[in-house]
């Protein structure tokens, strides 16, 4: 089966925030500021909800029977309604395993609400057995079903007190975790306008989902010794091949870590 793991990466949605707090006329960073700002008087945390947050980036790992690419989805220039069709149509072509890591309480979620927002059409992504009957036990939906795995909530088992974050995971793995940026720099990165570091940190995020996954399906039997190991030079052969500075980065940082 093909497989991806992906992951993406958000901002604040400051044009709906304009509408909703009557903020019309303030520039984005003041907007953005106002709406964590609500946030945290009315919750304790100024962790907007996920219907608030515009996806800017969306980066995909995927194996195939002979390859392995990582990569962000679009041109750099291209809009949230063209990255999340973009994503939905690899679905629709593909039907492809999914892999993540907190995809299931976050990513998805997001994707959900901004795909109503643009008129995203994802019928393969949402089919449960009304149309295929060999959907109704293993869709992308279903909390534990697999087509969709969602890392983070399998290894905690599916306990909140369990969940660890990506970074530490890899990093107790042996992989590098995150390298210099975390996702709470993608907004300064965003006013900037740094989508491509944006773009390079998502991509790395999603080469450690991947590499957290390997050994995932290692542990649960579906990859012997051998087999690992050769998932893992083909990881590291197409890391090599890349030409992509944030890859080589990657690579070398593995190779220099206990898990390399």
């Amino acid at each position: 089966m093909i497989c991806f793991a992906f992951d993406i990466e958000t901002v604040p949605d400051v044009e709906t925030g304009r509408v909703l707090w009557g903020l019309e006329g303030l520039p984005d960073a003041d907007v953005a500021r106002a709406m964590t700002f609500l946030r945290q008087q009315a919750t304790g945390s100024e962790f907007l909800p996920l219907h608030l947050h515009r996806v800017v980036a969306i980066s995909v790992a995927l194996r195939t029977d002979d390859s392995f690419r990582v990569w962000s989805l679009g041109d750099p220039e291209a809009g949230e309604a063209e990255i999340i069709q973009r994503f939905f149509d690899g679905i629709e072509r593909y039907a492809p395993a999914l892999v993540s890591w907190n995809g299931s309480g976050f990513d998805l979620p997001v994707l959900h609400y901004r795909a109503l927002k643009h008129k995203v059409r994802a019928p393969r992504y949402w089919e449960t057995g009304d149309g295929d009957r060999d959907w109704r036990y293993n869709n992308y939906l279903g909390r534990y079903h697999w087509r969709h795995l969602d890392l983070m909530d399998v290894l905690s088992g599916f306990q909140s007190r369990g969940r660890a974050g990506l970074d530490q995971v890899a990093v107790l793995l042996g992989f590098p975790g995150k390298l210099g940026m975390s996702g709470d720099a993608v907004w300064d990165r965003w006013l900037a306008g740094d989508i491509e570091h944006i773009r390079h940190y998502c991509e790395t995020d999603v080469l450690n989902t991947w590499l957290v996954y390997l050994r995932f399906e290692y542990m649960r039997g579906r990859l012997d010794d051998d087999g690992l190991a050769r998932e893992l030079e083909v990881v590291r052969s197409a890391l090599a091949l890349s030409g992509k500075p944030h890859l080589e980065r990657f690579l070398e940082a593995w190779q220099g870590s206990p898990g390399g």
